[in-house]
Order: C-alpha cells, then structure tokens, then sequence
C-alpha cells in the first residue's frame, strides 16, 4: 500500500487493540503479521481478531472511521490516520462448510482458539497481544517457524479441500520464508493437484506472480514441479517439466535475474517452455497479423495470459522480452541503428538482464551484455540524440504525405545512427536520393 509510514501503521494496528480491550473486548493481532514479527520480516499490514462483533467494533471507532466491506464474514475495517493505514478487524469464528472448495459457506463467532484452528497453517495461525508482548498459540505455530516448516493445521487434506487455493499458498509460504513443507501437507497439495482449476485465474496469477518475483522463485518452481500444480496451471509447461535438463537450464536463468518484474520472470519461464535451444532472433518470426498470434512466442504468451487473465501491460513486456532478448546475444556484431533501438526502449534494462541471465547460464560469458550495459551508461544524448528530420522536413520537401514518410524518417535515423549522416543538410540529400530511387522504380514499372 502506497504512502504507508511501517511505524505509524504498527502504532496505529496497536491502538486498535488497546481501544478494543479497554472497552472489555479481546483484540490481538492475527496471521501474517504476527508470523512475519516472528521470523524478523516487517509486516505489511497488520490483521486484529477479536471477541467484539461488527456493529460493535463500528459502535467503538465511529461509522466514519469504519467500512463494512467484509462485515458478512465478520470484518470491518478500520481507517486510521494519515500514513497508517487501515486495518482489517475480524470477529473471532468458526468456518461452516466449503462446499464451492473456495470460502465457507457460513460462519458463526467462536472464540480465539477456534479461530486459529480454521486458519490454514500453523505459521498463520498465531495471535499476538501487543500490549502486553505475548505470542498466543493454539496450534504449534511457534514450534513449526523455529523448525521452519509449513505445516496445515489439522488434517492436511481437509484444510485443503475448504479453500484450494491453500495449495498454492502453502508453497509460496515454504519458498518465500525459505521454509520446508511438511510431508502431509505436501501430500495433500499433490493428491488434490488438479483442483485447483476451481480456483479463480487472478487468485492464482497472484499467487504465481508472488512467488516469481520473489528472490526465492527456484524453490518455488521445484515445489511447484513436485506436487503436479504447475503442469495443471500451465499446461505448456508439461514438457519442460520432464525434461531434466531444460528444466535445470530454466531455473538456472530464473536463478540470475535481479529483482524482476512479474514480466520478465514470466519470460524467463516461459522461454524455458519454447524450446531447448535459445529462441531464434524474433526479428526473423512473423508478426501479429488481423485474426490472432502467428509466431509461437506469440500463441505461448496469448495462451498464458488469457487463462490467467493477466493485463495487456504484462501481456507486453512479456512479450517484447521473448522477442527480444536474444538479439543482444550478438550486440557487438549488430549496427547501432538496429540494436540502439532496443536499448532506448521503456524496458531495456530488463532485455539485458534477460539476456545476460540465458548467457551466463549457457556459458558464462557475458561480453555482449556486458557491451550493452556500457551503451545504457551513456549520456542521454549520446545513447538518443535528437532526430535529424520530422515529417514537417519532408513536407517542405513537397513529399506528398502517407506511407513514405514513416520509411524515410526511418531511413534517416538508421543512417543518422550508424554515422552515415551527421547534418541535417547530409538528411535531406539522403531523403532526396532516396525519393529520386522510388520515382525512377516507378517509372521503370510502368513501363
């Protein structure tokens, strides 16, 4: 959450507590928050149950101050002030039945230790009392974050089978907190692998995009491969998953990327998924034409994005990265008018860690990003300078306006680029030889 002061909204999450347990009520923080405090993460938000129901939480802090968003299942939130945040209070429950494998059907307010036993992992089930600094446990959270295990509470296949988007979480929890699973609840996400699909397409994007981001994606995607889930979340991953050395090469690229966005980590993946060999240059493979994808980075990141329903803005990056990336692996050899334009695009910086990522997994050697990176460090005229000519130049040439300008332009700044043409004076001759070629082609079809 944006604006969000991490101090201010730790006081903020304690004052809620304290008000509500001076009013008689039992609050403490719940989940993720106390789990994070625990492990030595600053929390990202903070989550408080307690004893007292929605209309009395909304009686203590004011209609203005609160929001019934979720006050169905028992939660309000709470608004604090600026830099804060707001916080999330939930009534103490019990969890009814989950009969669409999603969220319960009904719910019915318990107490603290019911509510942490309908909670989904023994990490996530722990409460704090941040007045007084006490960890409360009713499920052996504490014991399992000192042995570094994610374990379900209770029976693992029943927890799982109320909420299946459980299997997912239980390994981006064992990934990202570099945790192991436990056997049972590993066991359980693997025999109920294919449920998942009742599962909504952004509930699990999200997940998938948490885990490959995070610096932790390799054992991410190992627990992904071993329970089955991510052959049923992507089904074009199928062969990449039983080739053991396109396999280890792919998560040796994931392994070199820097902190990448949801984008590239997904082109890194789904490279591994187009062939065994790095992707021809993407120069040479058909472009998008009216009725759909025709090259086959094209059909694998429709394919992906549709049933995952991803932004268009991913869908790009994407994308470009795919088609890209391997253009650098020959950047020295390349003219600077065909690999400047790549270096100037919005996610350059990414193209390059793509490709020195595949490059340094294959062989090592990473001379030609290394160039690129040396091209990036220039001064911005240098690496862009200024365009020689503007369609208003070829208007005061008497070009009739349309298709040839956008080739002319091009032209120029190819030349422009490559050193060809350093004047504006030197442009306009090009532009004139150049448009001289077109009408004496005309003239000799014609003919």
């Amino acid at each position: 959450m944006s604006g969000i002061n991490a101090e201010k909204q730790r006081v903020f999450a304690r004052e809620v507590v304290s008000r509500l347990q001076k009013a008689g009520f039992d609050a403490l923080w719940a989940g993720g928050c106390v789990r994070d405090q625990l492990v030595g993460r600053t929390p990202k938000d903070y989550d408080v149950a307690t004893s007292a129901t929605p209309d009395q939480v909304r009686q203590l802090f004011g209609r203005r101050r609160t929001l019934p968003i979720g006050a169905s299942f028992g939660v309000i939130t709470v608004l604090g002030p600026r830099g804060a945040g707001q916080i999330e209070v939930a009534t103490f429950r019990s969890d009814a039945g989950y009969s669409d494998g999603r969220r319960p059907d009904a719910v019915t307010f318990s107490d603290a230790c019911a509510d942490a036993a309908r909670r989904d992992f023994t990490i996530n089930g722990l409460f704090f009392d941040p007045v007084t600094g006490k960890v409360v446990d009713f499920v052996g959270g504490r014991r399992d974050i000192e042995a570094k295990i994610v374990r379900a509470i209770g029976d693992a296949r029943e927890r799982i089978a109320e909420d299946k988007l459980r299997m997912l979480r239980a390994v981006r929890f064992a990934a990202t907190l570099d945790f192991s699973l436990d056997p049972a609840t590993q066991q359980a996400a693997t025999e109920l692998a294919a449920d998942i699909c009742v599962v909504s397409a952004e509930r699990i994007a999200a997940e998938i995009e948490r885990m490959l981001v995070d610096p932790h994606r390799v054992r991410a995607l190992e627990l992904l491969r071993e329970t089955g889930l991510l052959v049923i979340v992507m089904p074009e991953a199928a062969p990449l998953v039983e080739d053991v050395r396109r396999w280890n090469a792919t998560l040796a690229v994931l392994e070199r990327l820097d902190d990448p966005s949801f984008g590239l980590a997904l082109a890194a993946l789904l490279r591994g998924v187009l062939s065994t060999a790095p992707v021809g240059d993407a120069s040479e493979q058909p472009r998008r034409r009216r009725g759909g994808p025709t090259s086959p980075v094209e059909q694998l990141v429709d394919a992906v994005v549709t049933r995952w329903k991803l932004s268009n803005a991913t869908s790009d990056r994407t994308r470009w990265l795919l088609e890209n990336y391997a253009t650098l692996a020959q950047a020295r050899q390349l003219p600077w008018s065909r690999l400047q334009p790549l270096l100037t695009h919005e996610f350059a910086g990414e193209l390059v860690g793509l490709s020195a990522a595949v490059l340094s997994a294959v062989d090592g050697d990473t001379t030609q990003t290394e160039y690129c990176r040396q091209k990036l460090a220039l001064p911005a005229d240098q690496l862009d300078p200024p365009a020689l000519l503007n369609g208003g130049d070829l208007h005061r040439r008497a070009i009739p306006a349309g298709p040839a300008y956008r080739r002319l332009l091009q032209a120029v700044r190819d030349a422009q680029l490559d050193g060809v043409v350093t004047t504006k004076a030197e442009a306009l001759e090009l532009v004139d030889r150049l448009t001289d070629a077109d009408t004496n082609n005309e003239c000799n079809n014609a003919r």
